[in-house]
């Protein structure tokens, strides 16, 4: 069986609603992800899956909850350490793809390399072999505009996994696609995901899209609940 990438225990998640108020979104939330498995997070709108991505993707603090990442345990940990793995241990794909105007398709996916500063030759060497994997070979020096919103999405993936992290979070990643497009999307991201043994989570409101995952989590009420694939 392959390795835990992702374990999170007892997460909890209130926000203050005024008056002294405050409303409980997650409460206490389990969930194990593996290397290569593809996870699909269903849920009503409301109902704290981007909270529950933010809080995974060390984005939100959470002093109660149990979270190691690849190993490495991210209770109480500093910011710096948070930073350093949203860097290397984690990939982020979003609904709109946030990708720079100014920037070619080849550009966009090099550029988290460059952060980490790798040198230029390598980090587009490295962010070339991506975009060619997922189909983008011949629209590497297009820019966003020059795209259409499946191939901006796609370089988007290219962008969340060039840093080879071991968990890619997504949020609506096929959301402003149509239905055929958004198959396609998914498709790439799924295979690629498997390719390089990342543990996804995948939040969706497309229930046919998160059939074809390998498993499927459901938020109601603040608990997560695993769906038999008949029940998504």
């Amino acid at each position: 069986m392959s390795e835990i990438v992702l374990s999170l225990k007892g997460l909890t998640r209130s926000y203050a609603v005024g008056g002294g108020k405050s409303l409980e979104v997650l409460k206490g939330v389990d969930l194990d992800l593996r290397a290569g498995e593809v996870v699909g997070l269903i849920g009503p709108s409301g109902s704290g899956k981007s909270s529950l991505l933010h809080c995974v993707g060390l984005l939100e603090a959470s002093e109660e909850a149990a979270l190691t990442i690849d190993g490495e345990d991210f209770k109480n940990a500093s910011e710096a350490a948070r930073t350093r793995a949203r860097l290397h241990k984690i990939g982020f794909v979003y609904q709109f793809h946030h990708l720079l105007p100014e920037f070619t398709a080849l550009g966009n996916v090099a550029l988290p390399q460059r952060v980490l500063k790798r040198p230029l030759k390598e980090a587009e060497a490295k962010a070339k072999a991506l975009l060619e994997q997922l189909g983008l070979g011949e629209r590497l020096d297009h820019q966003p505009a020059q795209l259409s919103g499946g191939e901006q999405q796609r370089v988007a993936i290219a962008r969340a996994l060039v840093n080879a992290p071991r968990l890619l979070l997504a949020d609506e990643p096929t959301g402003n696609l149509d239905p055929q497009t958004s198959q396609q999307v998914f498709e790439a991201l799924r295979d690629i995901v498997k390719s390089q043994g990342v543990a996804a989570l995948i939040a969706t409101h497309n229930l046919e899209l998160a059939s074809h995952m390998d498993r499927v989590v459901s938020l109601k009420d603040g608990k997560l609940v695993e769906l038999s694939k008949a029940d998504a």
